[in-house]
């Protein structure tokens, strides 16, 4: 009987919301699939949804992105659910220590966090329809939390592209310009980062509003819905190999048990799908494996099509390949998680339970100590995923000594932050601060090396004891951006003497970076120090900023602009009455010189890398706060780049041909007179000795006496032998030279690629010698071979100009926060 008036009442609720419901197409009066939505018409239909249904949905939006778009999350559930939506929440949370018993499931959709493989945020609406209408008895025990498109901005810009480019009707030729995006293409958020890489590093507005959301509710089941190649058949859990060995037996067998439920109704309408190839669970970073390492079922969903597809385009076997397609396959997998999810309620709370108990990982706790400005830096990236952290009460500590590469005993220093596996997070703690995370298969999707303490230049001791601290983060009720100012608060801020001869400060971080540029823009004059000096007995290394009254005799307000920049930052300024030094050079001599205010203009468009463009243009006015020229190469021979002080060309494919001989003799030119030259990763190939500047590609001569005869099968497995995929390797640094003030004298740089060069005649600032053993991650055996005595960051003298060569990239994704000081050298310290 109860059975009964339960089916009796879905049915009854089903027939009431579907009269009163409008579907997508009807409300927004087209058939979906037959063009794309823009994003504030998946807008309207959310917000209609919400007001038509008030009692199974609600919608919040959760922040804006740069282009000031909404955000938008949709809680979907029974009526029942969603009246004590918070109770539910919190009762799932509680059972991360294990202090409740909840009974509902927990599923999240992310859609569209890439803008051109846009058929999911189209899918997620027709979802949405049928959740509250022919799939309603699914929420009876489940809440299902939609994101409809996680960047708006990269959709838009895509579908604002297509509807401009595309024939009428469409137009299924593959050649048809609608089907080839230009170079800035709709993949990519505002500063062309790829969100789906940014869910560990949060350098972008959407990753960080969102996570604020995710940590509130940490979903059993995520999905990430994205697009692959035109001619790929549908991709669905279980993933490839590798797995991170923290991956756990029910979360690998969760995901065949959804996809064995996926592969019900693909094999019922005949469609192909593949499983347990290419994407793999290692790199944190994704919407697959961050959800995963946060005791979830995280999962990448890969519909064929992204942003050649169109409406319609032709498969290379003579296929149509439609939106409608598309829709039907993202909508079909969609239910089926949720369907799968409501089914198995019980089990998914009770090991997510277990998810959160009993670790037991070799490393206990993370002891971290280094500069000030460095520890702050992770002190808020371990704020934004609820990661509790201390200060060391042990007066040494023992364990794995990142810098030496082996165990050790250390006292601790001052400060000592101290991150232990043992809290809700130990799991997430793991996964990031581990010095070598464990690959069990070569072939991976992404980079294999990630480890906290190497990219913020930290010294850490890896630990098998819990070390004892005094925690000074932890889950207080306090928002987010309350606990950053708080680490920021706790700072000391400098009483200036209105009457001392000048003003020093150091140049260790980020933070002196952006005091030097706020400096600049506000019009004061600063000196930097090329050798080390003493003065009021205290030393000071290479790079210290200096700023005197003389040279700011003329600044109308120069004492209250000082104060003023300096409330904005957190730089400690020591003043002294004299600029006679105990050691050293005086600051009226020759190596004490004027930081110049820059030019700064970067290369956009073929043959850059969208990706490694966006790293600089988000480095310069989010990071950095300096103003940058963007010039693209369409009209670039019609710029005058006298105007100019610094040129910055990103890493990129194809500037052997791009690089002609009038445009490198241009080049060459400038550079004689005067200019700057950075030149980052493939740029270099364009300008190498061949061509006129002095760096060379280095060649391996090869034993052509022996040809070994493959098996095809192994091919790709060989291959990799010559490849290095996101490794971490320990570099030597000459510290007496401007690009490298402020570091000490190695450095670990995160190696994408086995591009190498031979070592300058001088100049090499950074650079491998012949061990070339990674501290973490993969590098082929042959591409190990090649890069042993190879430069990473040098600068050449030409003319009166420079360039500086970048072959790693200190920029990569906007993580690696210990090499950004490299770039600001590139740019201020290299006169």
């Amino acid at each position: 009987m109860k059975l009964f008036l339960r089916s009796f009442f879905f049915l009854f609720f089903s027939i009431s919301i579907a009269q009163e419901l409008q579907s997508p197409s009807q409300f927004l009066g087209y058939e979906l699939g037959t063009r794309f939505t823009r994003h504030h018409q998946v807008v309207d239909y959310y917000e209609y949804v919400a007001k038509t249904a008030p009692g199974h949905m609600q919608l919040m939006e959760y922040g804006k992105t740069n282009e000031k778009r909404p955000l938008l999350l949709a809680y979907v559930s029974s009526e029942t659910n969603m009246k004590d939506l918070d109770n539910i929440r919190k009762e799932h949370i509680k059972n991360t220590t294990g202090e409740s018993n909840p009974s509902k499931a927990i599923v999240w959709l992310s859609y569209n966090v890439h803008g051109n493989e846009s058929v999911s945020t189209e899918a997620s609406m027709q979802t949405l329809y049928e959740l509250l209408t022919s799939k309603s008895d699914y929420l009876e025990n489940t809440i299902v939390i939609m994101d409809p498109c996680i960047n708006p901005d990269g959709r838009d810009r895509y579908v604002n592209w297509y509807n401009q480019y595309k024939n009428t009707p469409n137009n299924i030729d593959p050649n048809s310009i609608e089907h080839h995006e230009g170079w800035w293409s709709g993949r990519s958020n505002h500063y062309m980062f790829d969100l789906n890489r940014d869910w560990a590093w949060l350098t972008q507005v959407e990753s960080q509003q969102r996570l604020k959301q995710f940590n509130k509710w940490l979903p059993h089941v995520h999905v990430d819905f994205h697009e692959q190649g035109v001619d790929n058949p549908y991709y669905f859990a279980p993933a490839a190999e590798p797995f991170h060995e923290v991956i756990t037996p029910f979360q690998r067998e969760f995901q065949t048990t959804i996809g064995k439920n996926h592969a019900k109704y693909f094999d019922a309408n005949g469609w192909f799908y593949f499983t347990k190839e290419v994407f793999d669970l290692f790199y944190p970073s994704y919407g697959d494996t961050y959800p995963t390492y946060n005791g979830g079922i995280g999962m990448t969903y890969e519909q064929g099509g992204s942003g050649r597809a169109g409406l319609g385009v032709l498969t290379s076997i003579g296929d149509t390949l439609t939106l409608n397609d598309r829709i039907s396959h993202h909508h079909t997998t969609g239910l089926s998680t949720v369907e799968v999810a409501a089914n198995n309620a019980e089990k998914l709370n009770t090991e997510f339970k277990k998810f959160y108990q009993n670790k037991d990982f070799k490393y206990k706790s993370y002891v971290l100590s280094g500069d000030k400005d460095k520890l702050t830096a992770l002190k808020r990236l371990l704020i934004q995923h609820d990661i509790e952290y201390g200060v060391s009460n042990a007066e040494s500590v023992r364990g794995f000594d990142y810098k030496l590469g082996r165990n050790t005993s250390l006292r601790n220093s001052e400060g000592s932050l101290v991150v232990s596996t043992n809290q809700p997070k130990g799991t997430l703690v793991k996964v990031l601060f581990e010095p070598n995370a464990k690959l069990t298969d070569s072939l991976t999707y992404d980079i294999t090396a990630w480890s906290l303490p190497y990219a913020y230049g930290l010294d850490a001791i890896a630990s098998e004891s819990l070390v004892p601290a005094t925690m000074t983060s932890g889950k207080s009720n306090s928002k987010v951006e309350d606990k950053i100012v708080d680490i920021y608060a706790g700072k000391p801020r400098t009483q200036i003497n209105e009457n001392a001869y000048a003003y020093i400060t150091d140049w260790n971080s980020m933070d002196d970076a952006r005091f030097l540029t706020d400096l600049i823009k506000n019009k004061i004059r600063v000196r930097k120090a090329n050798k080390p000096f003493k003065i009021d007995g205290k030393p000071f290394k290479r790079g210290s900023l200096i700023i005197t009254k003389a040279d700011n005799q003329n600044h109308k307000d120069f004492v209250g602009t000082l104060k003023s920049v300096l409330r904005n930052s957190f730089v400690e300024l020591t003043s002294t009455n004299t600029g006679f030094v105990e050691q050293g050079k005086d600051f009226g001599s020759s190596y004490v010189e004027v930081i110049p205010d820059s030019k700064v203009a970067v290369l956009s468009g073929e043959p850059t890398s969208t990706l490694r463009f966006g790293e600089i243009w988000h480095f310069f006015e989010q990071q950095l706060h300096y103003p940058i020229t963007v010039i693209d190469t369409d009209y670039m021979n019609r710029v005058d780049f006298s105007a100019y002080d610094i040129l910055i060309l990103p890493d990129g494919y194809g500037y052997q041909q791009f690089l002609k001989k009038d445009k490198l003799s241009d080049l060459k030119e400038w550079v004689a007179n005067g200019g700057k030259l950075i030149a980052m990763g493939g740029a270099i190939k364009g300008i190498d000795g061949e061509k006129g500047f002095k760096i060379k590609t280095k060649k391996i001569e090869k034993d052509t006496t022996k040809i070994e005869i493959r098996i095809h099968e192994q091919t790709q497995r060989e291959n990799i032998k010559q490849a290095i995929t996101g490794a971490i390797f320990k570099t030597k640094v000459d510290t007496t030279h401007p690009l490298a003030y402020g570091y000490d004298n190695t450095y670990f740089t995160l190696k994408l690629g086995a591009d190498t060069y031979d070592y300058l005649e001088n100049g090499n600032v950074v650079y491998l010698d012949a061990d070339t053993m990674p501290v973490a991650g993969f590098a082929g055996s042959e591409a190990q071979k090649k890069i042993g005595k190879t430069l990473i960051y040098g600068v050449e003298n030409h003319g009166k100009g420079k360039v500086i060569y970048m072959v790693d990239n200190p920029l990569f994704r906007g993580f690696w926060e210990n090499g950004k000081l490299f770039f600001a050298n590139a740019l201020f310290m290299v006169n």
